[in-house]
């Protein structure tokens, strides 16, 4: 049911939220730092986890393929929130919470890369 897909992203946003929430005050920041990224990084694996188990449907995705189509939009929405100059102010740590993520993340991509399988086209 389209319903589960919408039930399963609730549920990664919410414990995303919550870890963000989590590292924020661990770190020192008085702000959620990467919760959207934790949720979205939860859906993929726990997507992959029932899609391979086969608890998950065409109609399932459905649910979860809705809000992937709103994405755009709402990340432009939050974003439009966020107050950089406030953070820019914060300190070095906010600085960093916002430097080492991007940096890692550039140098996952060839890493990535080398461990996915090549799939020629036909």
């Amino acid at each position: 049911m389209i319903i589960y897909g919408v039930a399963i992203l609730a549920f990664c946003y919410i414990i995303g939220q919550l870890i963000g929430e989590f590292l924020g005050k661990f770190i020192g920041v008085d702000a959620n730092v990467g919760g959207v990224g934790f949720a979205m990084l939860l859906l993929i694996f726990l997507s992959d986890w029932l899609h391979k188990k086969g608890y998950f449907d065409k109609s399932t995705e459905n649910g979860i393929l809705f809000w992937n189509q709103m994405y755009i939009p709402i990340i432009v929405a939050m974003s439009a929130i966020q107050n950089v100059k406030v953070a820019v102010s914060s300190g070095f740590i906010a600085i960093m919470a916002g430097i080492v993520p991007f940096v890692i993340c550039l140098l996952a991509i060839p890493l990535l890369a080398k461990l996915s399988k090549n799939t020629k086209p036909d």
